[in-house]
């Protein structure tokens, strides 16, 4: 594989965070078209969603038996700090990690986590946040894995170190290192492994904090990172493969970290007081766990594999076109279908399909690069993986 392909497929892969089916991937006869009186009443059209759980097309479609729980806990009043340790405690316990708190999304998480590890839940450091002086207030992190979510480490007022080799690992780690900080889904980018950056942290008693936002499916992987490869803190998207609700994260880890993140976040003042989890997204996100845990895995997988293959076969024999399947190995590891041409000849170009494809009716987001496309299996319900292939087979045929 070329360079320029890795490249092409980590940007529309991870660009693509992605949910772990069932009730709305399942369900029967296509939804495009269906009504959806909230979105046309502000002038706008419901899509298709062909590019995964990502942020700006709104995350996942939350299955029945969690908007029920989203529901009852509307219904009624609750004091809020209770719920949020009762809640981490008993998702804690499904999974089988030491504890758990729920943030307002991953990012969130991630703030909370690095104020854990600075403040080590200390009430009068926390209180003073951003301001670090006198506190260890430097994260390791590298260079491989910037990720754009630097921001919420730095706004609890640290500063990044970035390394790219154990050398520098070696030289970077001081009295003054509170975190190493881990970008999961780019482990093949880094020189230094998870199990070599896990070691080194160990040795030299400083807290991991890997972020596996969109690393569920497999559901394995909530448990495995903590409890076998020993991270500290690992975060996860409460609104990605759990589907559960949008503004919902996971950070589960040490308990002592996990206690000291939650005095960071709302109703409590500070640093994260603005990272409200109301009590609705904690039942929704307890529920989306509980579902997910129990959800038959391999009948969704042979689901997606089904769409996939749908895909393909509708584009098969378009000349100049090629057309196969993928599923990234980390983040993300479901089929995705990869498409790609050279533009010209009578072939629009990758942009000129994306954009003729989001002013369609209905409107249709996939992913999309230089190269070509990509579309995610996940996130289509019902038989719009059909629609979208044959839009694009219009387009290039």
């Amino acid at each position: 594989m070329t360079p320029s392909r890795r490249r092409f497929l980590k940007r529309t892969t991870t660009a693509a965070a992605i949910p772990a089916l069932a009730g709305p991937l399942a369900a029967a006869g296509s939804r495009t078209g269906t009504a959806a009186p909230v979105y046309e009443k502000l002038g706008l059209k419901p899509v298709i969603n062909g590019m995964g759980t990502v942020t700006i097309l709104g995350g996942s479609v939350m299955h029945p038996e969690v908007l029920e729980a989203m529901n009852q806990a509307a219904q009624h009043y609750v004091y809020l700090p209770d719920l949020q340790v009762k809640a981490g405690e008993y998702i804690a316990r499904l999974i089988g990690v030491p504890a758990c708190m729920i943030a307002c999304g991953a990012a969130s998480a991630i703030t909370c986590g690095t104020a854990a590890c600075v403040t080590l839940g200390d009430q009068a450091k926390l209180g003073r946040l951003p301001n670090t002086a006198g506190m260890k207030n430097e994260i390791v992190i590298q260079k491989a894995h910037r990720c754009g979510y630097e921001a919420q480490m730095e706004l609890v007022g640290t500063r990044l170190v970035w390394v790219e080799t154990r050398e520098e690992l070696d030289r970077a780690i001081n009295q003054n290192t509170a975190m190493m900080f881990y970008l999961n889904k780019n482990e093949p980018d880094g020189r230094i492994k998870r199990e070599e950056w896990v070691r080194v942290a160990r040795e030299r008693g400083v807290p991991t904090l890997n972020d596996a936002a969109a690393d569920v499916p497999p559901a394995s992987r909530l448990k495995s990172y903590v409890v076998d490869e020993g991270f500290d803190l690992v975060v996860f998207s409460g609104g990605k493969g759990l589907f559960g609700p949008q503004g919902t994260g996971l950070l589960l880890g040490r308990q002592d970290l996990v206690a000291a993140a939650q005095k960071s976040i709302s109703p409590f003042g500070g640093i994260g007081r603005g990272m409200k989890v109301g009590k609705e997204e904690i039942a929704g996100v307890v529920a989306a766990v509980e579902r997910y845990l129990k959800a038959d895995h391999p009948a969704e997988r042979r689901l997606l594999d089904q769409r996939a293959a749908d895909v393909l076969a509708a584009l098969q024999g378009l000349p100049g076109v090629e057309a196969r399947k993928h599923v990234p190995e980390i983040a993300n590891h479901v089929p995705h279908v990869v498409v790609e041409w050279k533009s010209g000849a009578g072939k629009p170009s990758p942009g000129e399909v994306l954009q003729k494809l989001r002013e369609g009716d209905p409107p249709i987001y996939v992913g999309g690069g230089k190269e070509g496309l990509t579309i995610s299996m996940w996130t289509l319900r019902g038989d719009e993986h059909k629609l979208v292939a044959r839009r694009i087979k219009e387009m290039l045929g």
